[in-house]
């Protein structure tokens, strides 16, 4: 594996560096009450926070899958249709599509009819999926967790490139030389690999040249930075054109106004969901002393104010050589008012000093 020395491609560094969210349309109920809004209301919160990040500038937003009841967002290429009819720049995508348990062309049609929609502002994370309550709703085995992953991805790409498929696999039907419509806008719809850490994930986007999420949501990043290598380095070897790739850095923050609001703010959330994935996982409980060193600038959360999450963003961009950095505001549902402002300050505030300070760095090498 590259040492954490090794020089990143030059392609990478002249890239435009993006800013956007991601979400997992968290509805779960207030630390304090124990109420819950109910899911309309969630979503309707949802399509005005991706309207904001949209007239504010930031570059993409992104809805993941869950199909847990703290979650409102099964079906996120629906939720994302509804926000390209009331956007008009930003990228709306996946974070991720599980798509071991999904149908790669019911993927395909859905988020070609998003790019249509948008005009041309689709793209899909796909990923194996962190949580597994999916497979046994539709049906498949945990036991063929890897296999579905990898043939499924295959026959995805398929679609993507020829509009009539012929296509054979051991865990789907056969396809012999159907066309698969509509096709997107864009001639070639972006089409990521989520990953959450291991190295065979980072292999496969590369060997495939797909770009890659990287999601960081424990641990010092500094300690990815060998799998960012492994990913470029392996593209080159496949004989990849690096500058039509790229890396995300996805993680865990809060904005606002004062760096002690937002980490008092976004805590008792924060940890009532984890806690409560924790119990299922094993994980000891998180406890504010942890959430507030994590927030340090080694640490993978960005939470702070703008000049501190701003701080984080550059020092691990400088570290990583990564192309775009995606924001999860929301670990647990937060006063929608209070999130608005926090896209509001992401935008206006974090963005203009992240572009400004890594535009001048990308000039001086």
């Amino acid at each position: 594996m590259p040492t954490l020395n090794q020089e990143l491609p030059v392609t990478t560094k002249q890239k435009p560096f993006e800013l956007g969210i991601y979400s997992f349309v968290e509805n779960t109920p207030d630390p304090t009450t124990h109420s819950k809004i109910s899911a309309a209301q969630r979503l309707a919160d949802l399509l005005e926070e991706i309207e904001l990040a949209d007239q504010i500038g930031l570059d993409a937003f992104g809805i993941g899958e869950h199909h847990r009841e703290e979650y409102v967002a099964s079906s996120p290429a629906v939720i994302l249709a509804a926000a390209a009819t009331r956007t008009k720049n930003i990228t709306l995508g996946s974070a991720v599509t599980v798509l071991s348990s999904d149908d790669p062309v019911r993927v395909f049609q859905d988020f070609a009819t998003l790019d249509l929609l948008s005009g041309g502002r689709a793209e899909i994370v796909a990923g194996r999926g962190s949580f597994i309550e999916s497979f046994p709703l539709f049906g498949y085995d945990l036991n063929d967790y890897h296999e579905l992953f990898a043939e499924k991805l295959e026959l995805l790409l398929e679609l993507r490139n020829t509009e009539r498929v012929s296509w054979t696999g051991q865990h789907r039907a056969a396809i012999h030389n159907l066309p698969v419509f509509p096709r997107p806008y864009q001639p070639k719809m972006p089409i990521w690999v989520g990953v959450g850490g291991t190295p065979e994930s980072v292999i496969r986007a590369a060997t495939l040249g797909l770009p890659m999420a990287l999601a960081i949501i424990g641990g010092e990043p500094i300690r990815f930075k060998p799998l960012i290598d492994l990913y470029w380095n392996t593209a080159r070897a496949a004989g990849h054109d690096l500058s039509q790739l790229a890396v995300s850095v996805n993680s865990h923050g809060f904005i606002a106004d004062t760096t002690q609001k937002a980490l008092d703010q976004s805590f008792p959330s924060v940890a009532m969901i984890m806690n409560k994935i924790g119990r299922e996982r094993g994980w000891s409980p998180l406890t504010k002393a942890q959430y507030d060193a994590s927030s340090q600038l080694r640490g993978h959360l960005a939470v702070g104010n703008p000049e501190a999450v701003a701080e984080k963003i550059i020092y691990q961009q400088q570290i990583m050589g990564h192309n775009r950095y995606m924001l999860q505001l929301s670990v647990g549902t937060l006063p929608h008012k209070d999130l608005m402002h926090a896209i509001e300050l992401y935008g206006t505030k974090v963005a203009p000093m992240v572009r400004q300070e890594i535009g001048q760095l990308a000039t001086r090498t």
